[in-house]
């Protein structure tokens, strides 16, 4: 009996046939889509999209702004009757006389009394600080 024929190995790629190992052959950067031709193992056309690739894989992620949905400000808006001088919560107009109020900022009613109080009445100017882009 005959031993069965033992197969041919596979012929090896052509390394000179084979475009990724063809130094002669151009490339496209992956960063600013130029033509070059690559020398060794270089991937990048030039060392500034080098770095640029660099800095690219290694950024941190950008976090989400969150805007918070859209609410009106007049329910919780103090207004002044510019006729009779009544403070307002929550209402453009006066009650007593029809005329519409001016605003003078955001606040709510007291725990007091349930009057409606502004919150510039509340604080003292003088220790709110002032705060600056710089």
């Amino acid at each position: 009996m005959n031993p069965p024929p033992v197969p041919a190995p596979a012929p090896h790629p052509n390394p000179a046939a084979d475009p990724s190992r063809d130094d002669t052959a151009t490339q496209t950067c992956p960063v600013c889509q130029r033509l070059f031709t690559a020398t060794g193992r270089r991937t990048y056309c030039r060392p500034a999209c080098r770095k640029t690739a660099f800095r690219r894989r290694h950024q941190q992620p950008l976090t989400a702004i969150v805007v918070p949905a859209a609410r009106p400000r007049r329910e919780f808006t103090i207004y002044q009757c510019t006729t009779c001088e009544e403070h307002l919560f929550g209402e453009q107009r006066c009650p007593t006389c029809g005329t519409f109020a001016r605003r003078l900022d955001i606040g709510g009613p007291c725990p007091h009394c349930d009057q409606p109080v502004a919150l510039h009445d509340l604080l003292d100017q003088d220790l709110i600080p002032v705060l600056t882009n710089k």
